[in-house]
């Protein structure tokens, strides 16, 4: 793959989160791809779509700011931080994530993510 397809994917990947777009997230997909985040893994676009669709319900206001892509032929590492607010208390959440995508044919076979969200409301960068 190309460099600027990668930073595309990444691009529509969080533009997805950010709009609360399931099905698109779900299509940056292979059929049998992974969405693994701490605790829980999803395999499948079906099961992918699913558990984005119920943050997006359960959220608002998700902003996401791209600090880096690392890319190693098909496998890429992203850092980015993360904000959003739970709709239900109104707590505002920050978190900085470093993510591994694996890539096959144009789309994600595994996406893995690191999240740290005990970072001091003071943090620079």
């Amino acid at each position: 793959m190309k460099v600027e397809e990668i930073h595309s994917i990444i691009q529509q990947a969080a533009q997805a989160w950010m709009t609360g777009n399931a099905d698109a997230f779900a299509e940056l997909f292979a059929p049998d791809g992974k969405f693994i985040v701490p605790g829980n893994s999803y395999v499948g676009r079906t099961a992918i779509q699913q558990v984005t669709a119920e943050f997006a319900a359960t959220h608002s206001g998700v902003k996401i700011e791209i600090k880096q892509i690392l890319i190693d032929g098909d496998r890429v590492a992203v850092e980015w931080t993360w904000e959003d607010t739970n709709n239900e208390t109104g707590k505002q959440q920050k978190a900085e994530d470093a993510i591994l995508v694996d890539f096959k044919d144009g789309l994600i076979t595994r996406w893995r993510e690191y999240i740290d969200s005990n970072i001091p409301s003071n943090s620079g960068s």
